[in-house]
Formats: structure tokens, C-alpha cells, sequence
């Protein structure tokens, strides 16, 4: 029984690995009736753990499916929702960064900044975009880009899949935390649409620096959170191996934080994940996009602001005692 493509299956899907395995060398052999009925039962049941497994993800298994490393990526996105893709480069004072991709696309004949946070898919690739953890270069080129959008009156996409903003020496000496302020005070006062969509790992302030919007938006698998799982972990319980508690105390799915208000919707994903079917992906997410900027236009202005810094100081669930 082969799968919609050829993905790398996680820990937890080895049960179905082994029974695909068994299915496709019973069908391969010249066989008897009785052998048909193995198959048809070994597909039975095929469909019967494969609805166990992905049907009751606990939080640190959407982690691993939020990680997988062919889930679909900016870059994947933005191919796969719009026509043209005229990419913009820097931050006119330093470097371009690649691991933060920026430029026009095409919505519905209407031009939208697509900003977004973008991995490798091998070890080349992961150097030079630093494994999806931006510098502050690349928060700079991503505040060049909102104010761009500001001032053509361009309406603003953001998608965010990263581990958080590079903790090296090097960009604490460029001054990331000031970089990433500088994006949260920028977006939390432009006066054009904001949509921000959590497509894997939506990490700290790294994602943040990206996710001031009118609307954030959660893929079924993707997660959001404070710090990862395993550092959680190895603060609380001083060993990774609690990762999965972490997972579960966090809250960082998105059923969780759709519950929470902390973000709007959640966008579906095939079963086993969007690395399964890039294209039904990116058919989900753009029928999305298009609702929420449908909704967004209708507001002014001033309007769009004061819509988006309500959204944030409604967060969070406070008691008087």
C-alpha cells in the first residue's frame, strides 16, 4: 500500500510502515485465494491503526510532524498560491539573509507582501538559511518589507516555521532583541491587512517578530510556543527526556490555542501531515488567505490598526481575587 509520495516516516508510524511493508509483498506474488483474504484483512487493519495513530496525536508527536523535514516550506507556499513571486532582497544595512524570504505575489489580481521564515532541505541548504533561525539582518529586511507594504498600501502575508531568532554571538552583538522589538512595534501599527499563518514551528520571539496580525492562523500540525519542548524540559526536569510532558503542559497545538483565543483558526492538513500533499496544502491555506483578506479590506485604516492591537491585549485569562 503506498503512500500519496515517498516521506520519511516518524517513530510513531513505524506500526504502519511494517504493515504497508507487508501488503505490497503479498500483492507482488501470484496469489491464491486465501492470500487475497490476508490482504484484504492487513488492509483492514492498515486503515484501522492509521485512524488510531493520526486521528489521537498527543502534542509531542504534532512537534515531530511540525519538524518533518519535507513539511512545506515559504518558499513551497508561495510557489504554490500565487502566479508571479518578485522576491526583494536585504535590509539595505547589512546582508540579505536568507533565512527570511520576502516579496510580491498575486492574490486574486491583488499584489500582497509574503513574508516568511524559510529552512533547507539538505545540509547546504540549511547553512545558508542557518537551519530557519533569522539574524537580525533578516527581522531588519522583514521591517524594510512591512514598511514597504505600509506605504504602497500592500496587504501583508506572513508565514512562520522556525525554531526562534539565532541565539549566537554574532547576532547578539548586531542586537537581535532590538531588532525583533522593532518589528513588534512596526507591525503593531501598520494600517494594512496582517495575516500570519503558523505553517510548522512557530518559536518564541523569533516568531513573533513575524505574527502581529489581524488574524493568525494555525496549520492542524504546526505548534507555537514560548520555547521548544526540550528546552522546557531541560529547565524544569534538567533532561530532555520530559519533552513530551513539556509538549502536553505548553498547550502549543493548535486545537489548544484556538481554545486559549490565542489564535483564529486552524487550517486543515491531510491525514499524516502537510508533507504528504504540498499542493492540498497550499489549496487549503490560499482558500484561507483569501477569506481572511476578503474580511480584512472591508476595514479602514485606522480600523485595521486598532482590530489588531485589540486582538493582543485580549490575550490571556486573568482572575481577581
Amino acid at each position: 500500500m503506498k503512500t500519496k509520495q515517498e516521506v520519511l516516516p516518524l517513530d510513531f508510524e513505524k506500526p504502519l510502515i511494517a504493515l504497508s511493508k507487508q501488503i505490497n509483498e503479498l500483492e507482488e506474488k501470484s496469489l491464491q485465494n486465501s492470500e487475497k483474504k490476508t490482504i484484504t484483512d492487513l488492509k483492514s487493519q492498515y486503515e484501522k491503526v492509521k485512524g488510531q495513530i493520526y486521528k489521537n496525536l498527543t502534542p509531542i508527536e504534532r512537534v515531530k510532524i511540525a519538524r518533518h523535514p519535507q513539511r512545506p516550506y515559504t518558499l513551497d507556499f508561495i510557489q504554490g498560491i500565487s502566479p508571479t513571486w518578485f522576491e526583494l532582497h536585504g535590509d539595505r544595512t547589512g546582508k540579505d539573509d536568507a533565512a527570511i524570504v520576502g516579496g510580491l505575489i498575486e492574490i486574486d489580481g491583488q499584489t500582497v507582501m509574503a513574508i516568511g521564515t524559510q529552512k533547507g532541505r539538505n545540509l547546504k541548504e540549511n547553512q545558508k538559511t542557518n537551519f530557519g533561525m533569522p539574524s537580525p539582518e533578516g527581522y531588519r529586511k522583514a521591517l524594510r518589507l512591512f514598511q514597504h507594504a505600509e506605504k504602497f498600501n500592500f496587504p501583508i502575508v506572513t508565514f512562520i516555521d522556525t525554531p526562534g531568532a539565532y541565539p549566537g554571538l554574532e547576532a547578539e552583538a548586531h542586537n537581535q532583541s532590538q531588532a525583533i522589538a522593532m518589528n513588534l512595534r512596526e507591525l503593531s501599527g501598520l494600517t494594512v491587512p496582517v495575516v500570519a499563518i503558523i505553517t510548522g514551528e512557530g518559536g518564541s520571539g523569533g516568531a513573533l517578530a513575524l505574527g502581529v496580525a489581524n488574524r493568525v492562523i494555525m496549520l492542524e500540525n504546526s505548534v507555537y510556543s514560548v520555547i521548544s519542548a526540550e528546552g522546557c524540559a531541560a529547565i524544569l526536569w534538567r533532561t530532555k527526556d520530559k519533552a513530551a510532558e513539556a509538549a502536553s503542559a505548553l498547550k502549543i497545538t493548535a486545537p489548544d490555542l484556538l481554545e486559549l483565543g490565542v489564535i483564529d483558526e486552524i487550517i486543515p492538513e491531510v491525514e499524516g501531515g502537510a508533507h504528504y500533499n504540498h499542493k492540498e496544502t497550499c489549496k487549503n491555506v490560499l482558500s484561507v488567505i483569501k477569506k481572511h483578506l476578503n474580511e480584512l479590506n472591508e476595514l479602514q485604516p485606522e480600523e485595521l490598526k486598532a482590530d489588531r492591537q485589540e486582538k493582543f491585549r485580549r490575550l490571556g485569562v486573568f482572575t481577581s481575587v
